[in-house]
């Protein structure tokens, strides 16, 4: 018997050199096209041989190498009707910017255009929420007021007051006859009771999971996940950013206490681009095509305030259409460059225009919180911050409770508000989507806010940061190598 196992062993010992081998051209295969990702599982295969390739086909696979999103013919034509007119006019020079400090912005308006479907809107006003429960409240005023439908697309719905009092006023409005639709992400609403959306579906709501498991306990696409955070209501407001629906981002959870995050409500015809990205969402959770109907895009006839573009990204597209709108942004600072994110966590592009930029002499102040709720994510973070340190950034570590916010401002005239962290995650493997806005106005009001955030955070010295313990510089190591991965 003892010959049988150590024989047993040593053919173990053979084989899996030689199928982990086998494991890692695949991986090289698969992953050509970025050579960061790659290594980071080539490590993790190393550590994990061969239940590292198992993970690789849960968490790796490529789903822009599949038909996610099946655009519906009307809707595409109206889409490339409305980008061809836009287009046009600014290639000849003759759109009209209602505001010179929009024009400044052209060259970006262009690209996000041309890369993500995403034409310019001038007539909108735009109503910033920094706290979860005006925001909350907000949100529950429109639904109130809403005659038509309520399209609502969150991350994480909780299993808990805030979730309940958010189904309770959609279950009336659905008695009502306003037509409900609810999408959730099913990892990130992962504890989240089925039961909770009963009334409301015995109401006429309809309620979806984006990517539920087709097999219990078995979804080869829990690493790709709806992160977006939109709400339209009648088709003429919208809300967007980082809060979902739960009692933490009312900072009602007393592990985490105050939830410090950024959120936009916006009426104007930016709420139209946040209907198609619905609607898109919806056709592949529920199989159902909503028709394009003057009903979901009335004509909106809102004060020429603010420009936005909506601009949206996902692991279904090799364009990273977020992250390239970032670049650009960045690139076009003059002056300064404001960012705060809950996971600072950039590849090599963004590392190298914020370097740039502060090569160039602009002022470069970075904000995250001081705990985070991902260790490894955390570790990663300070490695990277310590870059950007020695550089002659400015970094904050955000003491006030847990900063979620995602947002970026540029000279007090551009801003990005959205989903999308400034990390691998957001870039490559989540679906998301940011507001690109245009204007001093909004960009101000930004600003002040940051810069109010600055009083309750602590500032990062590149003195303190080098006295950090050796086992934390080794984690970090550590964690940025498995950056591109987390």
């Amino acid at each position: 018997m003892e010959n049988w196992v150590v024989g047993v062993w040593k053919t173990i010992n053979i084989w899996i050199p030689v199928i982990n081998l086998l494991f890692a051209a695949a991986i090289i295969f698969l992953e050509r096209r970025n050579v960061g990702v790659t290594w980071a599982w080539l490590m993790l295969l190393l550590l994990l041989p061969v239940f590292g390739f198992i993970i690789y086909i849960f968490l790796g696979q490529n789903l822009a190498r599949q038909k996610v999103y099946r655009i519906r013919a009307r809707m595409e034509r109206q889409v490339r009707q409305q980008m061809a007119v836009q287009e046009h006019t600014i290639q000849e020079g003759t759109f009209h910017y209602t505001d010179d400090i929009v024009k400044q912005y052209e060259h970006l308006i262009y690209m996000n255009l041309m890369n993500s479907a995403s034409p310019l809107t001038q007539n909108n006003e735009v109503t910033l929420f920094i706290d979860g429960v005006k925001k909350f409240e907000a949100l529950l005023n429109h639904i109130a007021l809403a005659t038509e439908h309520v399209h609502l697309l969150y991350y994480k719905v909780g299993n808990d007051e805030t979730g309940k009092r958010l189904l309770k006023a959609l279950t009336q409005k659905a008695r009502e006859g306003v037509r409900i639709r609810l999408l959730y992400d099913g990892i990130g609403s992962l504890g989240v009771n089925k039961k909770l959306f009963f009334e409301l579906v015995e109401a006429g709501g309809e309620v979806c999971p984006f990517f539920p498991s087709k097999i219990p306990y078995l979804n080869f696409r829990l690493n790709y996940r709806n992160h977006r955070k939109i709400a339209i209501i009648d088709g003429k407001y919208g809300f967007i950013g980082g809060f979902n629906i739960g009692d933490e981002y009312l900072g009602l959870d007393r592990k985490i206490g105050y939830w410090r995050d950024t959120h936009l409500m916006i009426y104007g015809d930016a709420v139209h681009r946040l209907q198609v990205q619905f609607m898109l969402d919806w056709d592949v959770a529920s199989n159902e095509s909503l028709k394009i109907e003057p009903v979901y895009f009335p004509e909106l006839a809102a004060a020429e305030k603010a420009a936005v573009q909506i601009v949206s990204s996902g692991p279904n597209s090799d364009k990273q259409q977020i992250k390239n709108g970032y670049i650009k942004l960045i690139f076009e600072a003059k002056k300064r460059i404001y960012v705060q994110t809950p996971y600072f966590v950039p590849d090599d592009g963004i590392l190298n225009a914020l370097r740039i930029a502060i090569l160039s002499g602009i002022d470069v102040r970075i904000m995250i919180p001081k705990k985070s709720d991902h260790m490894l994510v955390q570790w990663a973070s300070y490695a990277y911050m310590g870059d950007l340190l020695r550089e002659g950034a400015t970094c904050y570590l955000y003491e006030n409770g847990f900063l979620h916010a995602k947002t970026i401002m540029v000279d007090g005239q551009a801003a990005a508000v959205g989903t999308a962290n400034m990390d691998h995650r957001s870039f490559e493997l989540n679906f998301e989507i940011t507001a690109f806005l245009y204007g001093s106005e909004i960009t101000s009001r930004l600003e002040a806010t940051f810069e109010q955030d600055m009083e309750n955070s602590e500032l990062l010295t590149l003195e303190n940061f080098e006295r950090r313990w050796l086992l934390t510089r080794a984690a970090e190591s550590m964690a940025r190598l498995l950056s591109p991965i987390l």
